[in-house]
C-alpha cells in the first residue's frame, strides 16, 4: 500500500490503458478518480465496484478533456490531487494532406493540451499539499514518428517537452512530473486502427498485428495495461523521489531500434 493516502487523478480512465493504470493505483491504496468525457450509470458502477475491490475511495467526474475549462474543473472537483495521470488520448490515421482539420485539432486538444490544463491547475494544489507526482502517458511516438499519424505524434512529442518544462519548473519542490511511453498496448484505441491498417496493406488480423503494427516493437508482444500501471505506481513511489523530466519507455525494445 505505498500509496496510501494518497488522491489521484486518472484522465481517460473508463476503459484502456487509464483503468489499467487507475486500478494499480487503488490497489497501491490511493484513492482514485476516474474520469471520461461521458456520464453514464455503467461509469458510476465501475467507480463503484473499484471501490470496493481496492478498499478505498474511488470516484467518477465527468470531464471533456477537449475543453480547456472542463480539464481545470475536474481538478477542482477532484478537491485533493496528489497524483495527476494524464491519459486521455483519442487517435486517426491519415496522409498529412488529407487529415481532416477538425480530427487535428481534437487531437492536439484531447491528447496534448489537456495535459496543459490538467497540470496548470493540479499544480498549486500538490504545492499547498507539500507533495505531488505529474505522471504523463505519452508514447512511443512522443520519441520517434510513424507515417499517417502526423497529428497524434506532434502531441506526445508535445507532451514529452512538456514533461521536462514541468520538472524544470518544479525542480526545487517535492514534485515530479514524468512521461511514460508505451509502445503498442491492446486497448480500444489501438483495435481501432487494426480495421484501417488491415484494409491499408491488405492483411488479415493476426498478420497485420504481426507484421505491421508489432513490426518496431521487437518483442513481437504487446505490452499490457497491469505493466503500465505498475509503471506508475513506481514513479509515485517514495523510490523515484529523484526521477523528474524523463521518460520511460515500456515498447517492447521499440525506441532502442
Amino acid at each position: 500500500m505505498v500509496l496510501k493516502g494518497k488522491t489521484a487523478v486518472v484522465t481517460g480512465s473508463n476503459s484502456g490503458i487509464g483503468l489499467g493504470v487507475a486500478r494499480e493505483i487503488a490497489r497501491a491504496g490511493a484513492d482514485v478518480v476516474l474520469n471520461s468525457f461521458s456520464d453514464t450509470a455503467d461509469d458510476h458502477a465501475l467507480a463503484e465496484t473499484m471501490s470496493q475491490e481496492f478498499g478505498v475511495t474511488v470516484r467518477y467526474i465527468q470531464a471533456d478533456m477537449s475543453d480547456g475549462a472542463q480539464c481545470r474543473a475536474l481538478i477542482e472537483k477532484s478537491g485533493a490531487c496528489d497524483i495527476l495521470v494524464n491519459n486521455a488520448g483519442i487517435q486517426h490515421v491519415a496522409p498529412i494532406d488529407d487529415f481532416p482539420v477538425e480530427k487535428w485539432d481534437a487531437i492536439i486538444a484531447i491528447n496534448m493540451s489537456s495535459v496543459f490544463h490538467t497540470t496548470a491547475a493540479a499544480l498549486p494544489v500538490m504545492r499547498a499539499a507539500g507533495w505531488g507526482r505529474v505522471i504523463n502517458i505519452a508514447s512511443a511516438h512522443g520519441l520517434t514518428a510513424s507515417p499517417f499519424k502526423s497529428a497524434y505524434v506532434a502531441a506526445k512529442h508535445g507532451v514529452v517537452g512538456m514533461t521536462k518544462t514541468v520538472a524544470l519548473e518544479t525542480a526545487e519542490e517535492p514534485i515530479t512530473c514524468n512521461a511514460i511511453c508505451p509502445g503498442y498496448v491492446l486497448t480500444p484505441l489501438v483495435e481501432a486502427q487494426i480495421p484501417d491498417t488491415m484494409a491499408k496493406y491488405n492483411m488479415g488480423r493476426e498478420e497485420v498485428i504481426k507484421k505491421v503494427m508489432l513490426e518496431r516493437q521487437p518483442s513481437r508482444e504487446f505490452a499490457t495495461v497491469e505493466q503500465l500501471g505498475g509503471t506508475t505506481v513506481f514513479l509515485a513511489s517514495d523510490a523515484a523521489a529523484q526521477i523528474t523530466g524523463t521518460t520511460i519507455s515500456v515498447d517492447g525494445g521499440w525506441t532502442a531500434l
